[in-house]
């Protein structure tokens, strides 16, 4: 049997990293490099403060196999003025900027700023709208509130979305498949005790799933406990296959699909390399 190489294996995207963090300090070279020895070729790394946005953009315009989205994380709507709509809109003027956010809503940790959370949730929509680039979402705790500004801002205007790092309930699932949104899969799928969020992935349509790592969070077995790093999307990958039947090869070359489908502009830049 002919061993695989990077060159061979099948391509796998990690749609959501933070590689501006502290835990890649002076080693994003070898992280990048591992992440493509795991057939691990794109990467999208997400900004969560407008202030940090100059680092992300610097990392995807040093790395070619790295894009980059930004936005404010709902955790961190009290740190700063909300961003506006036009200073997204700027911003994803450069070419190597893919999506918007992430933005969304968290009740878990702090549900007394939910009010500016879903304000800022509703500048991220409006910018998505406006620029045509797919929607970051974050969301925990707040299924209900979630779907209906989900699906408001839809009705207004329609925009593509992807439920990043999906670990809610069936009942936002179904609404956000029913608005042409896609669930991303993380190491959270693959942990042992996660039948149930297996469940909803499955009775999803395999097209609308996109795999990510979070890192350096939600490190998958056979790592979790430890920092997560891009290289690791492809744990959750053999995950994913036997959640819907598919071999390793088949679901990867499914979700770089997926992947491409909604972040187009990233699949622009990379036929174009």
């Amino acid at each position: 049997m002919t061993a695989q190489t990077p060159d061979t294996l099948p391509e796998i995207v990690d749609s959501h990293c933070h590689l501006d963090f502290p835990d890649f300090q002076d080693e994003l070279p070898d992280v990048i490099a591992r992440a493509k020895a795991a057939g691990v070729r794109r990467m999208v790394t997400i900004c969560t403060r407008i202030v940090n946005e100059p680092k992300v953009r610097a990392i995807a315009e040093t790395y070619p196999e790295v894009f980059y989205a930004a936005g404010i994380h709902p955790l961190n709507v009290t740190e700063q003025p909300l961003v506006s709509v036009a200073d997204l809109v700027a911003l994803a003027q450069h070419p190597r900027l893919v999506g918007i956010g992430e933005t969304g809503l968290d009740y878990h940790y702090t549900p007394e700023t939910k009010v500016l959370q879903q304000d800022s949730l509703r500048i991220h929509i409006q910018a998505a709208q406006e620029t045509g680039l797919p929607l970051i979402i974050h969301a925990r705790d707040a299924d209900d509130d979630m779907a209906a500004i989900l699906t408001e801002g839809y009705r207004d205007r329609p925009y593509s979305c992807v439920m990043h790092c999906f670990s809610s309930g069936a009942g936002l699932a179904k609404a956000a498949l029913d608005l042409g949104f896609y669930l991303s899969m993380s190491g959270i799928a693959a942990f042992p005790k996660s039948q149930d969020l297996r469940d909803i992935f499955a009775a999803a349509p395999v097209d609308r799933i996109l795999l990510e790592t979070d890192s350096p969070y939600l490190a998958p077995p056979p790592h979790r406990g430890r920092r997560n790093e891009p290289a690791y999307t492809a744990f959750t990958a053999k995950v994913g296959a036997q959640v819907f039947g598919l071999s390793e090869a088949a679901f990867a070359a499914q979700t770089t699909a997926n992947f491409d489908r909604l972040f187009r502009r990233a699949a622009r830049r990379a036929k174009a390399a």
